[in-house]
């Protein structure tokens, strides 16, 4: 078992990011609705948060510490590969929030208009 200790939070990250997966097919969000545009989207996310991570490290304000819950691969100096996966799962969530806000709405507005064309085409 602490074999896989330091898989732990990188394990932890995919299985949330397939549970992204999951909600985004079965709601058809982000990924199921138009995979070229999401693709474009999370990646121009991720770089402008790895851009972030990168001044926030130039400037000596994010510093990347051991831990036993991590897999210690750097893909960079001071970022992990678990940084990498957990801005992917930041920028999915947000993406498939924003589309599941944005199909609430659309339904709630539709609602209304739906009942209108009922009771105008009642005698």
């Amino acid at each position: 078992m602490s074999a896989l200790l330091p898989f732990a939070y990188l394990g932890f990250l995919l299985l949330s990011l397939a549970g992204m997966v999951v909600l985004d097919v079965r709601q058809r969000l982000f990924f199921a609705a138009d995979p070229r545009r999401a693709a474009l989207v999370l990646l121009t996310g991720v770089v402008f948060f790895l851009a972030w991570d990168a001044a926030g490290i130039l400037l000596g304000i994010f510093l990347h510490s051991e831990s036993r819950y991590a897999t210690g691969w750097m893909v960079a100096p001071q970022v992990p590969v678990e940084e990498v996966v957990f801005l992917a799962f930041l920028c999915y969530l947000i993406m498939n929030t924003v589309r599941l806000v944005e199909q609430a709405l659309a339904r709630r507005t539709a609602a209304p208009a739906r009942e209108d064309a009922r009771e105008g085409s009642r005698p």
